[in-house]
């Protein structure tokens, strides 16, 4: 299983790697192939920092919710090629980074990470 800080940062490079991905292969232009990707990409980093987890700067909403959130986009991601008509220009790299979103999404440690500062007694 992977763990919420995994997860995070998991998140962050996914969000990058989302925002670049037209442009390291090639296909950066104005149509929906592109810019659906980079929308992801910011999007998945915005809520990745407003998320309750450890890598999170104003965590506002739950993990469970922001897991919910990576899962729509990932499924949106699969099959934005044939949603959008783009998929006979290009569509392995939204199919693989989609099923891939999809994987870690289930294979995360779906218990919400301890992110509340405690002060312990002895």
């Amino acid at each position: 299983m992977i763990s919420s800080k995994i997860h995070a940062v998991l998140d962050y490079l996914m969000g990058v790697l989302l925002i670049a991905i037209p442009w390291l292969l090639g296909f950066a232009d104005h149509s929906a192939a592109t810019i659906l990707p980079v929308i992801l990409g910011a999007s998945t980093i915005v809520y990745s920092l407003l998320t309750d987890y450890e890598y999170a700067i104003a965590p506002a909403f739950s993990f469970q919710g922001h897991l919910l959130l990576d899962l729509m986009a990932a499924a949106l991601l699969l099959v934005s090629p044939w949603l959008f008509g783009f998929n006979e220009k290009i569509y392995w790299p939204h199919f693989i980074l989609g099923a891939f979103e999809i994987v870690i999404v289930l294979l995360t440690t779906k218990t919400p990470p301890d992110t509340k500062f405690t002060i312990r007694s002895n």
